[in-house]
């Protein structure tokens, strides 16, 4: 079994105060969001109206009648007004506390999620899909399961120089359109956060210039096609990606999301939506069993798979390894993956 490093009383704390110093940090963002551009007063054919008036990232300049000029728009133009100081202030006071923040959680050692792992995860999350149609899996999952427990696993179960998503593909896949996101497809939120990513001819993987993957994945179907009502294809644009179907990847699209607050090589809190640790490890352990299995990864599969189970086993009392709350798995898969979750607790419950 690898070691788990358990954080201490100082880095228990500031990962408390991360996250509860990002929740404030999000709203007051939101907020100022809200207040984006001015209020003015605009003439036409010698009446004056209100105009809501603002420029989005791309460029492009949106306007708004609010109605004519008289005491109702008037005290809506000074709301308006006082609301975006207020905004404004209170956003630089918390994004200064979280620069200061991300300082001590650099020098507490706290941060885990590679940074550009974690910039794609901030943008997919303002895109409104992480979460809803795409979660974490693969290695990077890790990183949720330990910051929830507050525990650090050893980094070479951790290392990774990619990153996968599995897609949903049952209920569909849909992006706010945001300045940040200025078409409907997964490569422009990849190229947000770096303008090098080019979709790969593996239609399923976008790489950057550094040679960082972003695979996208979806459940085999069996038949094919079963309970699927959208297209593999995540965006409207002709260069997205094709979601690759991967045998065993149902269970984890079934299985409960599990979400955290982890921090990345700065410092920052990055949110993370991955699977049930405890399905997770499952089909982890199934994979490595796999006779197609690269057999250089195989080993570090079924390490990966043990230590989430014992962090499921040592902080998660509330999920316990009971046949009725795992029936996205396979009785067969439960069987296997007992013996990693019964060492401590004295067996598996059926």
């Amino acid at each position: 079994m690898m070691k788990i490093q358990e954080l201490d009383n100082d880095q228990r704390r500031e990962m408390i105060n991360s996250r509860q110093r990002h929740d404030a940090w999000a709203k007051a963002r939101s907020l100022v969001n809200e207040y984006r551009g001015s209020m003015v007063w605009h003439e036409v054919n010698g009446e004056t109206y209100l105009v809501r008036s603002a420029y989005n990232k791309l460029g492009v300049r949106r306007q708004v009648s609010l109605g004519p000029r008289n005491e109702e728009t008037k005290k809506k133009k000074a709301d308006f007004e006082v609301g975006r100081e207020k905004a404004k202030a209170r956003y630089y006071e918390l994004n200064e506390a979280r620069k200061r923040q991300g300082a001590i959680n650099r020098a507490l050692g706290l941060g885990r999620v590679p940074l550009i792992g974690a910039e794609i995860l901030r943008a997919l999350d303002d895109a409104g899909t992480l979460g809803t149609g795409l979660r974490v899996v693969g290695t990077n999952a890790i990183f949720a399961y330990e910051a929830g427990a507050g525990v650090m696993v050893d980094p070479g179960l951790t290392a990774t120089g990619d990153i996968d998503f599995l897609m949903d593909a049952r209920g569909g896949l849909r992006f706010v359109l945001s300045e940040e996101v200025s078409e409907r497809s997964l490569i422009s939120v990849l190229r947000s956060v770096d303008k090098t990513f080019e979709a790969s001819p593996r239609s399923y993987r976008a790489e950057n210039a550094d040679g960082y993957m972003v695979d996208l994945i979806k459940p085999m179907r069996n038949p094919p096609r079963k309970r699927e009502v959208t297209s593999s294809t995540i965006g409207l644009a002709g260069n997205d990606l094709t979601a690759a179907a991967i045998e065993g990847l149902v269970w984890l699209e079934n299985a409960p999301a599990f979400e955290s607050i982890a921090i990345d090589e700065r410092g920052f809190p990055v949110r993370i939506v991955a699977p049930d640790p405890r399905v997770w490890a499952a089909h982890k352990l199934w994979i490595s069993g796999q006779p197609q299995r690269d057999p250089l990864k195989r080993e570090r599969d079924r390490q990966q798979a043990s230590v989430v189970a014992a962090i499921v086993e040592e902080h998660f009392p509330h999920l316990p390894f009971q046949a009725e709350e795992l029936k996205m798995l396979p009785q067969g898969i439960i069987d296997a993956a007992e013996p990693l979750f019964s060492a401590r607790r004295g067996g598996f419950v059926p």
